[in-house]
């Protein structure tokens, strides 16, 4: 997938002009954030649970080691094969070679974010390999080459009709048609003469259970367990930090993404796996390859700042709450993960210099926070992401702050730390954007401040400061001092 967070601004503002986005995240986010508020009231103690599970991803990273090894060691003794990748590169090339080893023409993948960050897809067409995604909003994304728009519905904010164009343009459907049940059922024909023929499925891993070695998949199409049970070959792909102690943590997580993400007490499959298929078994694959990736996440995991990041389970309810989201939509954020999410672990992946619209695009509300169900503080990292930027910190590739910005905070902090010198300025500034000012409103002001304005207005600056009026009204309402007694 190509990132392009460089265009942060542009394809924000050209989704700020959508009217069909912006209706469409007028209705989606909230009705998101609605179905998990009524889910989460099944808990007894809905605050309770979201801090068992906080302390839950706490507890796993202060352990990640050695759960890792641990999970290896059981993983193994039930069948699975494995391979430690350092890097997206690495981690491709093992899939690919795996591929051309046993005469793979195409595979299947389930819904997976993991190998959209390391651009497994690319990979394998360069080698000649067709891969196929079968979620439907994947799938649809695929064919129209763009990033996910949301976590949830990867595609849910593309109209029927585009998608009905699009699949006469790829062969998924015959003639015109626009009914989405309709739809989705061409699609799904399509999909399983892949499964028919299946040699190697790729999928991601939601949690993995370090004390049985199993690994844990949700979602509610089915897609993911017939690329699990349908090909020889299985091929399951998973960042360090997925890994969590036992059962009864992994049982607590799950309740929590499932309310979280959609909104569900349980997603429609949860599939537990272990090993490849046994001697008994129906189906399943005969071999298991577990592929843990890196890709930085040693580095993030190193800095006790940026280990909170990895405490992230990819339930999404954060994008459903941020104001910024809700705006702009997944497409400005460049990459497979958007929103707050997206936020915080793009930084850290692709580098400060990279990304540094994302990390200052934050109003610090902290809803994103007060909702995450594995405890992030997403402003506290964003603030830690900027100042190191401005200090142009090497290992997080900061890019230093310009002279001419610097100089400009440099001035600010001085004047905010001198009063007379502040209500001057606070004085000079009201004066000079009540010159712009009309009906009573400040839609424009000087060309450094053209960005602000392009989507708010202020209301015409009246009456002088706060601090002047409240010096006048504390005089006017200040009582004199009674005389002393026996005077008259």
């Amino acid at each position: 997938m190509q990132v392009t967070t460089d265009k942060y601004r542009q394809t924000a503002a050209r989704e700020m002009a959508d009217d069909y986005t912006q209706r469409f995240l007028k209705l989606l986010p909230v009705r998101l954030a609605e179905r998990r508020k009524q889910a989460y009231a099944d808990f007894a103690d809905p605050a309770l649970a979201q801090e068992k599970g906080a302390a839950i991803r706490a507890q796993a990273l202060a352990d990640l080691p050695r759960l890792l090894e641990t999970f290896e060691k059981n993983a193994r003794a039930a069948g699975a094969r494995f391979f430690w990748a350092g890097d997206a590169d690495a981690a491709n090339r093992y899939m690919v070679d795996l591929a051309r080893k046993n005469g793979i023409s195409y595979v299947t993948k389930g819904k997976s974010m993991i190998t959209e960050e390391i651009g497994l897809n690319e990979a394998f067409a360069s080698a000649g390999i067709r891969a196929y995604e079968t979620d439907l909003g994947e799938f649809i994304t695929q064919l129209l080459e763009r990033p996910p728009f949301h976590i949830v519905g990867p595609a849910i904010n593309i109209p029927v009709s585009r998608i009905s164009q699009l699949f006469q343009e790829k062969g998924v459907t015959d003639g015109p048609e626009e009914d989405p049940v309709k739809l989705g059922m061409a699609a799904r024909r399509f999909l399983r003469e892949r499964f028919r023929h299946l040699e190697m499925g790729v999928t991601g891993v939601n949690l993995a259970v370090a004390e049985t070695g199993t690994l844990i998949n949700v979602e509610n199409e089915g897609n993911i367990r017939l690329s699990k049970s349908s090909p020889r070959i299985q091929v399951a792909v998973m960042s360090i930090e997925k890994v969590v102690p036992d059962m009864e943590a992994a049982l607590h997580l799950i309740r929590l993404l499932c309310r979280s993400c959609t909104g569900q007490a349980m997603s429609a499959y949860v599939s537990f796996d272990q090993g490849p298929k046994t001697d008994n078994a129906l189906d399943g694959p005969e071999e298991l390859h577990i592929l843990i990736l890196d890709n930085g996440r040693t580095r993030i995991y190193r800095d006790p700042e940026t280990r909170d990041a990895l405490r992230c389970i990819r339930c999404g309810a954060c994008l459903n709450a941020c104001p910024i989201y809700g705006k702009i939509g997944g497409y400005p954020y460049g990459w497979v993960y958007s929103g707050p999410m997206g936020q915080v672990l793009t930084p850290l992946l692709l580098g400060l210099e990279n990304s540094r619209d994302l990390f200052d695009a934050c109003t610090l509300c902290k809803r994103c926070t007060s909702i995450c169900p594995v405890g992030i503080d997403h402003p506290r990292l964003l603030l830690y992401y900027r100042q190191q930027n401005a200090a142009g910190d090497p290992v997080l590739k900061g890019s230093g702050m310009a002279l001419t910005e610097n100089a400009l905070y440099l001035s600010y902090a001085y004047i905010a730390r001198h009063p007379r010198l502040w209500r001057m300025f606070a004085a000079g500034v009201q004066k000079t954007l009540n010159q712009y000012a009309g009906d009573g409103k400040i839609r424009r002001g000087p060309s450094g401040l053209n960005g602000w304005f392009s989507s708010r207005d202020l209301p015409e600056m009246t009456g002088g400061s706060f601090y002047s009026q409240w010096r006048r009204i504390r005089h006017q309402t200040k009582a004199p001092k009674p005389g002393r007694e026996g005077e008259g």
